[in-house]
């Protein structure tokens, strides 16, 4: 229960992060998205960033469904953990977008209309995840202490060099699809993310099995 509880806390607070940043910069910028935008990737990586060294040491910090299932894939999650922690993530992550919807005198959830389709925008969310994942699996291997800033500076990087912004997390796109501010996603758009962040975070774990196998020492 401490485990998924700091899952659930931790995804809650991302999303309040997420959102909440997303308000406040959207309502700061005055139309300029440009500036929406670098205010919102400031606040997400560095409030990720703490999250993971704040519960990293109690259940890994995953808070992701995405993160969760490569590790269990990997041998470094039972999987009979698997089902609480993906469903804390996605539990807190919708309460976390109420969280937010609340600090800034919003309804508790509105539906999203912020159309995020097509190819581009699906096969971004493939190489960012498989981005995300790449970081995780590698610096979890060889340099474990720094897996919070590492993941923190890609999830900073991939904001910017991707067409969809990065979502990278299933919970993270499902507790989106229910806020109507600059951070949405159309609840109509969401499964075609998800599904390409799975096979984003399928792909990167299998290449580094062999990459990086469990054998491998760790240098950090």
């Amino acid at each position: 229960m401490r485990k998924i509880t700091a899952e659930g806390l931790g995804t809650a607070l991302l999303l309040a992060a997420v959102v909440g940043s997303g308000i406040m910069g959207d309502r700061l910028a005055q139309g300029n998205v440009a500036i929406a935008l670098l205010a919102n990737t400031i606040a997400t990586s560095a409030t990720l960033a703490a999250l993971i060294l704040t519960f990293g040491p109690i259940s890994g910090s995953h808070l992701n469904p995405a993160v969760t299932l490569a590790d269990a894939g990997s041998g470094g999650l039972p999987w009979k953990e698997v089902p609480g922690y993906v469903a804390a993530q996605i539990i807190g992550a919708v309460l976390g977008v109420a969280a937010a919807h609340v600090m800034f005198g919003l309804p508790l959830y509105s539906i999203s209309h912020h159309s995020r389709s097509g190819f581009s925008q699906i096969f971004s969310e493939f190489v960012a995840t498989f981005g995300l994942l790449a970081v995780v699996c590698g610096c979890s291997r060889f340099r474990p202490h720094s897996v919070a800033y590492a993941v923190g500076a890609y999830i900073t990087g991939a904001y910017w060099f991707t067409a969809s912004t990065s979502f990278a997390n299933p919970a993270v796109t499902v507790a989106r699809s229910l806020t109507g501010t600059f951070s949405g996603i159309a609840p109509t758009d969401a499964p075609s993310f998800i599904a390409a962040q799975l096979l984003g975070a399928a792909a990167a774990t299998l290449l580094f099995r062999w990459l990086a196998p469990k054998g491998e020492q760790s240098r950090a």
